[in-house]
C-alpha cells in the first residue's frame, strides 16, 4: 500500500469516529446519515477494517433490532477478513481476535431482542470464550462486565 493510500485509509477512520462524536453527543440521525455516506463509498467490498469498523457503528443507530442484526453480521463478516497486518496499520496495539468479544456479544444482544434466546446463547458463549484476547484495561474489563450482564439476562429470561 501506498504512502497516498495510507493517508486515505486513515481520512475514513477519523471521517467514522467524527460521526462516531456525533452519536455519543446525542446526534443519532445525523451520526446514521454519516454512516451512511461512508458505507456508499467504501462498499461491500471495501477495506475489511473500514467495512467492519462502520458496520459495528452502524448497527448502533438502528432503530429495528433486524437491522442491527444485519449490521452486526457485517461486522463479524469483515472481521473475519480482516488481517493482523491490516489492523496493525491502523492500531499497532489491537489484535484482530480482540475484535471477537465484542462482535459476538454484540450478537448475542441482538437475537435476544429479537426473542432468539439459543442464537443469543451460541454467541454469547462465543464472546465469552474469546476474551482471552482482552486485555486487563478498561476497554476489556468493559466487554467482560456485558457479557456477564447479558448471561444474567438471559438466566432471567
Amino acid at each position: 500500500m501506498t504512502e497516498q493510500q495510507e493517508a486515505s485509509q486513515d481520512i475514513v477512520m477519523t471521517r467514522i469516529g467524527q460521526a462516531m462524536m456525533l452519536l455519543h453527543g446525542g446526534d443519532r440521525e445525523e451520526a446514521r446519515n454519516r454512516f451512511a455516506v461512508l458505507w456508499a463509498e467504501i462498499g461491500e467490498e471495501g477495506d475489511a477494517l473500514h467495512r467492519c469498523t462502520l458496520a459495528h457503528c452502524m448497527a448502533d443507530v438502528q432503530d429495528d433490532p433486524a437491522d442491527e442484526l444485519a449490521w452486526d453480521l457485517r461486522a463479524l463478516s469483515a472481521a473475519d477478513g480482516l488481517s493482523e497486518e491490516r489492523l496493525a496499520r491502523h492500531d499497532r496495539a489491537l489484535a484482530v481476535r480482540a475484535l471477537y468479544p465484542s462482535l459476538h456479544l454484540n450478537l448475542a444482544a441482538d437475537y435476544l431482542k429479537l426473542r432468539r434466546p439459543g442464537e443469543a446463547r451460541a454467541h454469547l458463549d462465543r464472546a465469552r470464550a474469546s476474551t482471552d484476547s482482552l486485555g486487563d484495561d478498561g476497554y476489556g474489563n468493559g466487554v467482560r462486565a456485558a457479557i456477564d450482564r447479558l448471561e444474567r439476562t438471559l438466566r432471567a429470561g
